[in-house]
Protein backbone atom coordinates (compact mmCIF):
# COMPACT_ATOMS: atom_id res chain seq x y z
CA UNK A 1 0.00 0.00 0.00
CA UNK A 2 3.03 2.27 -0.22
CA UNK A 3 1.76 3.63 -3.52
CA UNK A 4 -1.00 5.48 -1.61
CA UNK A 5 1.65 7.84 -0.24
CA UNK A 6 3.06 8.55 -3.71
CA UNK A 7 2.29 12.04 -5.06
CA UNK A 8 2.43 10.65 -8.62
CA UNK A 9 -0.45 8.26 -7.83
CA UNK A 10 -2.73 11.05 -6.59
CA UNK A 11 -1.76 13.42 -9.41
CA UNK A 12 -2.60 10.74 -11.99
CA UNK A 13 -5.88 9.95 -10.20
CA UNK A 14 -6.81 13.64 -10.28
CA UNK A 15 -6.01 13.80 -13.99
CA UNK A 16 -8.20 10.78 -14.71
CA UNK A 17 -11.15 12.23 -12.77
CA UNK A 18 -10.83 15.57 -14.60
CA UNK A 19 -10.65 13.81 -17.98
CA UNK A 20 -13.72 11.69 -17.17
CA UNK A 21 -15.75 14.75 -16.16
CA UNK A 22 -14.67 16.93 -19.08
CA UNK A 23 -15.15 14.23 -21.71
CA UNK A 24 -18.17 12.61 -20.05
CA UNK A 25 -20.76 15.26 -20.81
CA UNK A 26 -21.88 13.44 -23.96
CA UNK A 27 -22.30 10.23 -21.97
CA UNK A 28 -24.66 11.99 -19.55
CA UNK A 29 -26.72 13.25 -22.50
CA UNK A 30 -26.87 9.73 -23.99
CA UNK A 31 -28.08 8.29 -20.68
CA UNK A 32 -30.81 10.92 -20.44
CA UNK A 33 -31.94 10.39 -24.04
CA UNK A 34 -31.89 6.60 -23.85
CA UNK A 35 -34.00 6.53 -20.67
CA UNK A 36 -36.39 9.37 -21.42
CA UNK A 37 -39.26 7.09 -22.51
CA UNK A 38 -38.97 4.64 -19.62
CA UNK A 39 -41.66 4.67 -16.94
CA UNK A 40 -40.48 6.63 -13.87
CA UNK A 41 -40.21 3.42 -11.82
CA UNK A 42 -37.74 1.93 -14.32
CA UNK A 43 -35.78 5.07 -15.19
CA UNK A 44 -33.41 4.80 -12.23
CA UNK A 45 -32.76 1.12 -12.97
CA UNK A 46 -32.00 1.95 -16.59
CA UNK A 47 -29.51 4.63 -15.56
CA UNK A 48 -27.78 2.42 -12.96
CA UNK A 49 -27.61 -0.79 -15.02
CA UNK A 50 -26.67 0.97 -18.23
CA UNK A 51 -23.94 2.97 -16.49
CA UNK A 52 -22.60 -0.16 -14.75
CA UNK A 53 -22.35 -2.01 -18.05
CA UNK A 54 -20.62 0.98 -19.65
CA UNK A 55 -18.10 1.16 -16.78
CA UNK A 56 -17.17 -2.54 -17.15
CA UNK A 57 -16.62 -2.17 -20.89
CA UNK A 58 -14.63 1.05 -20.36
CA UNK A 59 -12.25 -0.63 -17.89
CA UNK A 60 -11.66 -3.52 -20.34
CA UNK A 61 -10.98 -1.12 -23.22
CA UNK A 62 -8.58 0.98 -21.14
CA UNK A 63 -6.71 -2.13 -19.96
CA UNK A 64 -6.18 -3.10 -23.62
CA UNK A 65 -5.17 0.46 -24.51
CA UNK A 66 -2.52 0.61 -21.76
CA UNK A 67 -1.05 -2.66 -23.03
CA UNK A 68 -1.02 -1.43 -26.63
CA UNK A 69 0.80 1.76 -25.63
CA UNK A 70 3.90 -0.40 -25.15
CA UNK A 71 3.96 -1.07 -28.92
CA UNK A 72 6.32 1.28 -30.81
CA UNK A 73 4.66 4.28 -32.52
CA UNK A 74 1.25 3.75 -30.87
CA UNK A 75 2.03 6.36 -28.22
CA UNK A 76 2.89 8.75 -31.05
CA UNK A 77 -0.50 8.09 -32.65
CA UNK A 78 -2.23 8.36 -29.27
CA UNK A 79 -0.47 11.67 -28.58
CA UNK A 80 -1.69 13.12 -31.89
CA UNK A 81 -5.23 11.96 -31.14
CA UNK A 82 -5.07 13.52 -27.68
CA UNK A 83 -3.90 16.82 -29.16
CA UNK A 84 -6.87 16.77 -31.54
CA UNK A 85 -9.29 15.90 -28.73
CA UNK A 86 -7.90 18.76 -26.64
CA UNK A 87 -8.29 21.19 -29.55
CA UNK A 88 -11.90 20.09 -30.10
CA UNK A 89 -12.56 20.58 -26.39
CA UNK A 90 -11.44 24.22 -26.64
CA UNK A 91 -13.03 24.79 -30.08
CA UNK A 92 -16.00 22.38 -30.18
CA UNK A 93 -18.10 21.79 -33.26
CA UNK A 94 -21.80 21.06 -33.33
CA UNK A 95 -22.75 17.81 -31.56
CA UNK A 96 -25.91 16.06 -32.66
CA UNK A 97 -27.50 13.57 -30.28
CA UNK A 98 -30.77 13.43 -32.19
CA UNK A 99 -29.99 9.95 -33.50
CA UNK A 100 -30.03 8.44 -29.99
CA UNK A 101 -33.37 6.70 -29.76
CA UNK A 102 -35.23 6.42 -26.49
CA UNK A 103 -36.97 3.17 -25.63
CA UNK A 104 -39.89 2.30 -23.38
CA UNK A 105 -38.29 -1.08 -22.59
CA UNK A 106 -35.72 -1.32 -19.80
CA UNK A 107 -33.21 -3.67 -21.43
CA UNK A 108 -33.40 -1.88 -24.77
CA UNK A 109 -32.53 1.39 -23.01
CA UNK A 110 -29.64 -0.30 -21.16
CA UNK A 111 -28.33 -1.71 -24.45
CA UNK A 112 -28.54 1.75 -26.05
CA UNK A 113 -26.51 3.29 -23.21
CA UNK A 114 -23.79 0.61 -23.37
CA UNK A 115 -23.46 0.61 -27.16
CA UNK A 116 -23.46 4.41 -27.41
CA UNK A 117 -20.90 4.71 -24.62
CA UNK A 118 -18.71 2.13 -26.34
CA UNK A 119 -18.76 4.11 -29.59
CA UNK A 120 -18.22 7.47 -27.89
CA UNK A 121 -15.55 6.43 -25.39
CA UNK A 122 -12.53 6.40 -27.72
CA UNK A 123 -11.40 9.83 -26.53
CA UNK A 124 -11.80 8.88 -22.85
CA UNK A 125 -9.96 5.58 -23.33
CA UNK A 126 -6.94 7.17 -25.02
CA UNK A 127 -6.74 10.06 -22.55
CA UNK A 128 -7.09 7.88 -19.44
CA UNK A 129 -4.60 5.30 -20.73
CA UNK A 130 -2.13 8.12 -21.25
CA UNK A 131 -2.71 9.57 -17.78
CA UNK A 132 -2.33 6.16 -16.11
CA UNK A 133 0.70 4.99 -18.08
CA UNK A 134 3.27 5.99 -15.45
CA UNK A 135 1.55 4.28 -12.52
CA UNK A 136 3.21 0.91 -13.16
CA UNK A 137 1.49 -2.04 -11.49
CA UNK A 138 -1.25 0.20 -10.10
CA UNK A 139 -2.39 1.74 -13.38
CA UNK A 140 -5.57 -0.36 -13.66
CA UNK A 141 -6.43 0.42 -10.03
CA UNK A 142 -6.06 4.12 -10.91
CA UNK A 143 -8.45 3.72 -13.83
CA UNK A 144 -11.07 1.91 -11.76
CA UNK A 145 -10.87 4.42 -8.89
CA UNK A 146 -11.09 7.33 -11.31
CA UNK A 147 -14.18 5.88 -12.97
CA UNK A 148 -15.87 5.03 -9.68
CA UNK A 149 -15.35 8.59 -8.44
CA UNK A 150 -16.18 10.44 -11.65
CA UNK A 151 -19.10 8.40 -13.06
CA UNK A 152 -21.51 9.42 -10.26
CA UNK A 153 -20.47 13.03 -10.86
CA UNK A 154 -21.20 12.62 -14.58
CA UNK A 155 -24.54 10.86 -14.11
CA UNK A 156 -26.03 12.77 -11.19
CA UNK A 157 -24.04 15.98 -11.22
CA UNK A 158 -23.77 16.56 -14.96
CA UNK A 159 -26.02 19.62 -14.92
CA UNK A 160 -23.90 21.27 -12.22
CA UNK A 161 -20.69 20.50 -14.13
CA UNK A 162 -22.19 21.88 -17.35
CA UNK A 163 -23.25 25.09 -15.55
CA UNK A 164 -19.78 25.49 -14.05
CA UNK A 165 -18.18 25.04 -17.47
CA UNK A 166 -20.58 27.59 -18.96
CA UNK A 167 -19.86 30.09 -16.19
CA UNK A 168 -16.12 29.47 -16.05
CA UNK A 169 -14.89 28.61 -19.59
CA UNK A 170 -11.35 28.48 -18.21
CA UNK A 171 -12.25 25.00 -16.89
CA UNK A 172 -12.69 23.72 -20.45
CA UNK A 173 -9.53 25.47 -21.63
CA UNK A 174 -7.55 23.99 -18.74
CA UNK A 175 -8.96 20.55 -19.55
CA UNK A 176 -7.88 20.82 -23.17
CA UNK A 177 -4.39 21.89 -22.06
CA UNK A 178 -4.28 18.92 -19.66
CA UNK A 179 -4.85 16.58 -22.61
CA UNK A 180 -2.03 18.34 -24.47
CA UNK A 181 0.20 17.95 -21.40
CA UNK A 182 -0.48 14.19 -21.32
CA UNK A 183 0.06 13.96 -25.10
CA UNK A 184 3.49 15.59 -24.85
CA UNK A 185 4.53 13.14 -22.14
CA UNK A 186 3.23 10.20 -24.17
CA UNK A 187 5.08 11.26 -27.31
CA UNK A 188 8.57 11.40 -25.79
CA UNK A 189 8.12 8.09 -23.93
CA UNK A 190 7.09 6.06 -26.98
CA UNK A 191 9.32 2.95 -27.14
CA UNK A 192 10.40 3.90 -30.65
CA UNK A 193 12.19 7.04 -29.38
CA UNK A 194 12.78 6.14 -25.72
CA UNK A 195 14.18 2.59 -25.74
CA UNK A 196 17.76 2.36 -27.09
CA UNK A 197 17.37 -1.41 -27.54
CA UNK A 198 14.21 -1.02 -29.61
CA UNK A 199 14.57 0.04 -33.27
CA UNK A 200 18.16 1.29 -32.94
CA UNK A 201 17.94 3.16 -36.26
CA UNK A 202 15.38 5.60 -34.80
CA UNK A 203 16.34 8.93 -33.25
CA UNK A 204 16.36 8.49 -29.47
CA UNK A 205 15.40 10.98 -26.78
CA UNK A 206 17.11 10.93 -23.40
CA UNK A 207 14.47 10.13 -20.76
CA UNK A 208 15.15 12.98 -18.35
CA UNK A 209 12.59 14.87 -16.29
CA UNK A 210 13.54 18.07 -18.14
CA UNK A 211 12.71 16.60 -21.54
CA UNK A 212 9.45 15.07 -20.29
CA UNK A 213 8.27 18.31 -18.66
CA UNK A 214 9.34 20.36 -21.69
CA UNK A 215 7.37 18.05 -23.99
CA UNK A 216 4.34 18.19 -21.69
CA UNK A 217 4.43 22.01 -21.57
CA UNK A 218 4.86 22.15 -25.36
CA UNK A 219 1.86 19.85 -25.82
CA UNK A 220 -0.32 21.98 -23.53
CA UNK A 221 0.68 25.21 -25.29
CA UNK A 222 0.15 23.63 -28.72
CA UNK A 223 -3.41 22.60 -27.83
CA UNK A 224 -4.13 26.06 -26.40
CA UNK A 225 -2.77 27.87 -29.48
CA UNK A 226 -4.49 25.66 -32.07
CA UNK A 227 -7.73 25.51 -30.05
CA UNK A 228 -7.93 29.30 -29.75
CA UNK A 229 -7.06 29.69 -33.44
CA UNK A 230 -9.80 27.30 -34.53
CA UNK A 231 -12.29 28.91 -32.14
CA UNK A 232 -11.53 32.32 -33.65
CA UNK A 233 -12.16 30.99 -37.17
CA UNK A 234 -15.54 29.44 -36.39
CA UNK A 235 -17.59 32.71 -36.43
CA UNK A 236 -16.04 33.63 -39.80
CA UNK A 237 -16.88 30.23 -41.27
CA UNK A 238 -20.48 30.49 -40.01
CA UNK A 239 -20.83 33.96 -41.57
CA UNK A 240 -19.49 32.70 -44.90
Amino acid sequence: MDFLTSPEFWVALGQIIIIDILLGGDNAVVIALACRKLPPAQRTKGIIYGTAGAIVLRVILIAFAMTLLNVPFLKLVGALLLVWIGIKLIAPGDDDHGNIEGSDRLWAAIKTIIVADLVMSVDNVIAIAGAAQNAGDHSLLLVILGLLISIPIIVWGSQLVIKLMARFPIIITAGGMLLGWIAGGMLVTDPAVADPANMAWMFKLEQTDTIKYAAAVAGALLVLALGKYMASRQPRMEEA
